[in-house]
């Protein structure tokens, strides 16, 4: 059984948490973030913790509060630092480019992919073969990251395709001629 709702969390300075009915909102240095909380969830805001309760122990009431819990204190680590994600791309003649708004994918389809960034999201280009994904969102900045691996996901065989910095691809042995 997860006990990570019944945790408080705590608030760091310059953030300020708001309760609106059932919508708490997070302001911080980076940007603003509202979750909107289960009603049959308690939520109690002090100035350096939130709280959150739940009124019995059934199993759905405990899965929802350790998920707004965890929700309302990545919207709080999301303001305070944000969330970053780095993708490598690998294979012969894949590139990436930015300009301007747009992320252009050139991944050895007979077209380049023209991406154009969401909104509250920011893309880095540093070298052509990485991408750097930052946000406030944790969930949007997942997955958007996901998204553009989709295009070309690393195949097992040569280990070509977009993957996260750090992934590890298992590797097949390939076909043996006779």
């Amino acid at each position: 059984m997860s006990r990570i709702g019944k945790n408080p969390i705590d608030i760091p300075s310059g953030v300020e948490v708001k309760k609106n009915g059932n919508v708490v909102e997070v302001k911080g240095a980076k940007g603003s973030l509202q979750t909107e909380v289960d009603p049959i969830i308690g939520v109690e805001v002090n100035d350096t913790q939130v709280v959150l309760t739940r009124p019995n122990d059934d199993k759905n009431i405990r899965a929802l509060h350790g998920l707004y819990r965890t929700l309302i204190a990545n919207n709080i680590e999301g303001v305070t630092n944000g969330y970053k994600k780095e993708l490598e791309i690998i294979g012969t003649g894949y590139r990436a480019q930015k300009s301007g708004k747009k992320l252009n994918l050139s991944l050895g389809f007979s077209h380049p992919i023209e991406l154009e960034d969401p909104e509250g999201i920011e893309v880095e280009v540093p070298s052509n073969t990485s991408i750097i994904i930052t946000g406030i969102d944790k969930q949007k900045v997942g997955a958007y990251a996901a998204y553009i691996r989709s295009f070309r996901s690393p195949e097992p065989y040569k280990g070509k395709g977009i993957r996260y910095v750090g992934e590890q691809v298992r590797r097949k042995v390939g076909k043996t001629g006779k």
